[in-house]
């Protein structure tokens, strides 16, 4: 026996042709909300009680890969409220609500319909005493990205130490039979989030407090564990809903349908199956439906269509949906369909709508450099999500795919030249092919790739730049030591002190009033050949083409004869470069300069 949310499922279907047809008015469609929030902060748990059923665990001998929606209409919704709704003074015309079953972020990822993201509203959960986390600023930039309307639940107020729940008060009430103590700490936790937000450009404040819903973003306390604040969320959603969203929930009750796939499953009996939400049009069996992918798109038959029985979670099979609803879907040739992906209604127009899927994949895909990082998602949607915020953080893209790291995305990033691009990100994705020469930063969490991409950026350049800086010319000062002449000429060979800097062989040698003398031929180091010495090291030195008595002397203060180019790119390396470094330069500059007072400017 079918339960009353499929029957009433029903009697909407049968109003909505009545009603439209006479009137001739556009039908109004259930808003789609999405719950988004922290790991741990209360998604699940407010679903749950929302729902009235459990939503973690799998009933024994049932089918467990489930449509991952749930539709509250507005007749529960009106009965959950009670006053609370029947004292709104707007005129309720939406259906009800479509809550997706898939909390968290990355869902929200994968909901893209033709034009932008599917969520018409999300519900931010936050838990009262953690406040604002890593996820939830995440899910805040995706919230901004999209221009998503939300509402913030602030959970687990239960917790606050000495509150008294009653679930059978409305809010405002229990919150005011609260000790004055209580009242304070709920206070402060609206507040610090309130604080919190307006770091991030939002004006936020508790929802009866609210004097603009266009423009202040509206926190209802709550409590998942006692249900306390539930009926005030679901009247605040509805009434937004309502408000602002009616014109945007206008659909085409009898057009083709508009589909999102939120997820593809492998069932044992029904073997590929696709878990949709239907949020504009009608789908029916047999009807013939384009799927978009990263190459053609998938084009099939809808062979069967199911219904979920939200408390038995038992299917029922339909023969047609109207939007907006979640529905699984069985239609042959899937195996290469993808979560994200828009799925539309073909029967006619099938060039225009093959065209326009591939402008909206490759509106993705194609915005890309020709040189720069790979990126990779899961989905289409969630790598729309990473390719905007790797945007915004000034990461350049040369390759935007789905799916998991192949040997072609690691040959397309070893012909990089610059080492910060020889990296492949990926978000919800896996490995499949080892690299020892190229990075490989996956995660679940968006903006954790990009922060161990800027971490490992940083590596290479300091390992890139501290390269350089061992091959650049370096700087020397030596002094001829007295009484160290080991050979007058061809080469001469004497003792010498490195007075500063680092002294190299085969750099050209200039002396104290700039005139130039000859290069540094080999270095001797207690009778071993080095190729360098720094400051304080006596050595001998070989130099050729010149007679110690004539052209060199003892005694003789002896530099680096640098090059304009050599100099001004010691000056790009100055952070690498020892203090006595950076003097020998300064005086190496005053001999040229008195020669050419232009040199090295």
């Amino acid at each position: 026996m079918e339960n009353n949310t499929i029957n009433t499922r029903r009697r909407v279907t049968k109003e909505f042709k009545r009603t439209y047809k006479l009137k001739g008015k556009m039908p109004t469609r259930q808003p789609i909300v999405i719950f988004m929030g922290h790991i741990d902060h209360g998604k699940s748990s407010i679903l749950e009680k929302i729902r009235g059923i459990s939503i973690t665990k799998a009933e024994p001998g049932l089918i467990t890969q489930s449509i991952r929606s749930y539709p509250v209409p507005l007749e529960v919704i009106k009965r959950y409220c009670g006053s609370l709704i029947e004292n709104m003074k707007s005129q309720l015309t939406i259906p009800g609500l479509l809550f997706l079953d898939s909390p968290g972020h990355a869902a929200f990822n994968n909901m893209r319909k033709i034009g932008g993201n599917l969520a018409d509203i999300a519900i931010l959960v936050v838990d009262a005493k953690e406040g604002i986390k890593e996820q939830t600023k995440e899910c805040l930039a995706i919230l901004k990205q999209y221009k998503t309307p939300f509402v913030i639940a602030l959970n687990k107020v239960d917790l606050i130490p000495g509150w008294q729940a009653n679930p059978k008060e409305k809010l405002l009430a229990n919150i005011a039979n609260q000790s004055a103590r209580v009242q304070e700490e709920l206070d402060k936790a609206v507040y610090a989030l309130v604080a919190r937000l307006s770091e991030e450009n939002l004006n936020a404040e508790r929802y009866d407090r609210v004097d603009d819903f266009t423009k202040q973003i509206t926190i209802v306390p709550v409590s998942a564990k006692t249900t306390e604040g539930l009926p005030e969320l679901l009247m605040v959603m509805t009434g937004l809903a309502q408000r602002f969203l009616e014109q945007k929930l206008n659909i085409n009750g009898e057009g083709p349908g508009k589909a999102t796939i939120l997820e593809v499953s492998e069932d044992a009996k029904l073997g590929t199956t696709l878990d949709v939400v239907l949020y504009d049009g009608l789908l029916k069996v047999n009807d013939k439906i384009m799927i978009a992918t990263v190459g053609e798109p998938i084009e099939t038959k809808v062979r069967a269509l199911f219904e979920l029985d939200v408390k038995t979670k038992k299917l029922i099979s339909q023969r047609e949906v109207h939007a907006a609803a979640g529905i699984k879907l069985i239609a042959p040739r899937m195996k290469d369909a993808i979560g994200g992906m828009p799925l539309l209604v073909a029967n006619t127009n099938e060039t225009v709508i093959r065209q326009q899927l591939q402008k909206e994949v490759h509106s993705i895909l194609l915005e890309t450099e020709k040189d720069g990082v790979i990126a990779k998602a899961d989905t289409i949607g969630s790598l729309e999500a990473l390719a905007t915020l790797l945007k915004e953080a000034g990461v350049t893209i040369k390759k935007l795919s789905i799916g998991n790291i192949s040997k072609k995305d690691i040959a397309d990033a070893r012909v990089e030249k610059d080492p910060i691009y020889k990296v492949i990100l990926g978000f919800n994705i896996e490995s499949v092919e080892e690299a020892s020469d190229i990075k490989q930063i996956t995660h679940d969490v968006i903006y954790k790739i990009i922060e161990d991409y800027n971490v490992w950026k940083e590596s290479i350049l300091k390992k890139e730049q501290a390269k350089q800086a061992e091959a650049i010319v370096h700087p020397f000062k030596i002094k001829v030591m007295e009484g160290f002449v080991f050979r007058q000429s061809n080469p001469a060979v004497v003792g010498a002190q490195v007075l500063g800097g680092i002294i190299a062989a085969e750099m050209p040698i200039i002396k104290k009033d700039g005139s130039k003398l000859s290069v540094v031929k080999t270095i001797q180091e207690q009778g071993k050949n080095v190729a360098s010495a720094a400051k304080d090291k006596e050595i001998a030195v070989a130099i050729p083409n010149v007679t110690v008595g004539r052209q060199l002397k003892e005694g003789d203060i002896l530099y680096a004869d640098l090059t304009e180019e050599q100099f001004k790119r010691l000056k790009g390396f100055k952070k690498y470069l020892k203090a006595d470094e950076i003097d020998v330069i300064k005086e190496i500059v005053e001999i040229k300069r008195k020669q050419n007072p232009m040199w090295g400017v």
